[in-house]
């Protein structure tokens, strides 16, 4: 079955940098398009970034774009590169994948305070 294991939250303070890993299994991940959610807490879920088959193109959301990147590997793996942290970048972050149906990871929280 679908699989996606995030990993890679912590506690920053803010400037600081943070690399999040989401492991995929179940489907064929050559050929799916990868996101990144996160959700505040309070907040709905927000759209970070994705990134398609073979690692291009790379989407962002305004926010992050420039701090962030988004990449992929071979063997069933997505990041999330974060630099320049902000306090309002603190949210559970979540891989996602749309398969006909969504699927989301368990999240790992990214907290970032002085």
């Amino acid at each position: 079955q679908v699989q996606l294991v995030e990993s890679g939250g912590g506690m920053v303070q803010p400037g600081g940098s943070l690399r999040l890993s989401c492991a995929a299994s179940g489907f064929d991940f050559s050929t799916t398009r990868m996101t990144w959610v996160r959700q505040a807490p309070g907040k709905v879920p927000e759209w970070v970034a994705s990134i398609s088959p073979g690692g291009s193109p790379t989407n962002y959301e305004v926010d992050v774009k420039g701090r962030f990147t988004i990449s992929r590997d071979n063997a069933g793996t997505v990041y999330l590169e974060m630099k320049s942290l902000k306090p309002e970048d603190t949210a559970v972050y979540y891989c996602r994948v749309d398969l006909g149906r969504t699927y989301w990871g368990q999240g790992t929280q990214v907290t970032v305070s002085s």
